[in-house]
């Protein structure tokens, strides 16, 4: 395949898609135990234990799902499954709009995670169909598509909540994720042989599915970084107002401020990400990986004892930029690491790990902050990470410096 192909198209389209799956999948996270609010009657405590369930149910979802869709893909093509998740996202999402209670939310809500294979098929047909040289750079400017729809979501959803209603949202998200849905059927190409071998196939524990992979060890400690990677994140992330509101005291619009504050890991992955992969397709995303332990190590550990929120967002900004050296290169190993007729299994593994870390990740976070404070987060977070760096140093040679893929 050459560089004039139709990869940059694929590319450029699934960047649109990925970003309004971020947009579909965070927008209502705000709003959220409003709008369950308006589905009963609920006391404080029910309120929160419903906002709870509801938050975590799709990612539960993904954690069983995730190899039932990698093992689809390899079979029947990534396009076939992008279509397929975009679509059934679209509609689910649509029908949000038309809730009555909260049981039928949290049903949808399932279905949502049972979808939610969008963004990992999207990686997998970028990372088989451009050219190995350029697959850091696309991978990375993929990563910015998902990872400024996420932190657009909010916004955007706040916007036509206040312009129209939270209902109406649901509508044009799933709209959106409609047109994405049809761009991908009319302009999206993936040059796909199904293998035999792979047909004919019977479902696989996830164990022996990652002992099928030419390099299994490899392969799992590409799922140990991710699941760490998602504990770093979502061990804070919850709790972002409230440290802000701790950092503020009773000045000021903690609203506005704190959701500014949540933005800026987003907004310095975005600028930065592109960068790392053009570094990456230069020197290895293994070089790459470990910039971003460093950094991230760095970056966490003074958020702890942030005398204001100034400096917190600072580091909260250059946590961002780290992001943009880990995420990237996890997914561009992984492609490289993985033959083209099992990248999908591959990815969706590593969705799946990416769901038990937030699920650990939040769960821990609400621990420590109740046992300690909420600057304990960030240390542990960080030690997390600096556990995980020296493992992966210690333990796998591919992801030594002077370890180069083929």
């Amino acid at each position: 395949m050459d560089d004039n192909s139709y990869w940059r198209k694929n590319l450029w389209i699934l960047l649109f898609g990925t970003f309004l799956t971020g947009v579909a999948f965070s927008e209502v996270i705000p709003f959220q135990p409003l709008y369950i609010s308006q589905l009963g009657s609920f006391d404080k405590n029910a309120l929160s234990i419903w906002s709870g369930i509801i938050y975590a149910i799709p990612f539960l979802v993904v954690i069983f799902t995730s190899t039932m869709w990698g093992r689809f893909a390899d079979r029947h093509g990534r396009r076939r499954m992008v279509l397929q998740t975009s679509l059934g996202s679209a509609i689910t999402i649509f029908l949000m709009a038309f809730c009555t209670n909260v049981w039928q939310l949290f049903f949808l809500k399932a279905l949502q995670g049972f979808f939610d294979g969008v963004i990992p098929n999207s990686i997998a047909l970028v990372a088989t169909g451009t050219p190995r040289k350029k697959t850091g750079y696309a991978l990375s400017l993929l990563s910015t598509g998902y990872t400024s729809g996420f932190l657009v979501g909010p916004i955007f959803g706040g916007f036509l909540v206040r312009l129209f209603s939270i209902r109406i949202s649901f509508m044009l998200t799933g709209l959106l994720l409609f047109s994405f849905f049809a761009l991908t059927l009319l302009f999206v190409k993936e040059s796909f042989q199904p293998d035999p071998a792979k047909l004919k196939e019977k479902k696989q524990s996830t164990i022996k599915i990652i002992k099928s992979f030419s390099n299994p060890r490899f392969i799992t400690w590409i799922l140990i970084i991710s699941i760490s990677l998602q504990i770093m994140n979502n061990s804070i992330n919850p709790l972002i107002t409230l440290y802000v509101k701790e950092l503020m005291g009773s000045s000021g619009d903690l609203s506005l401020v704190s959701g500014l504050v949540a933005a800026l890991p987003g907004i310095g992955m975005v600028m930065t990400s592109p960068l790392f992969g053009r570094f990456s397709d230069k020197h290895g995303s293994n070089r790459v990986l470990t910039i971003g332990f460093l950094l991230a190590i760095l970056f966490l550990f003074p958020q702890g004892f942030a005398p204001s929120v100034l400096f917190f967002g600072i580091f909260r900004f250059l946590t961002g930029i780290s992001n943009a050296a880990l995420f990237p290169s996890v997914q561009t190993l992984l492609a490289k690491g993985t033959p083209d007729n099992s990248t999908g299994m591959a990815f969706s593994l590593n969705q799946g790990a990416q769901a038990i870390g937030i699920c650990i990740g939040s769960i821990l976070g609400s621990i420590v902050s109740s046992i300690w404070d909420y600057d304990m987060v960030f240390y542990v977070s960080a030690l997390v990470v600096l556990i995980t760096f020296i493992l992966v140093k210690w333990k796998v040679p591919e992801l030594r410096n002077s370890y180069e893929f083929k």
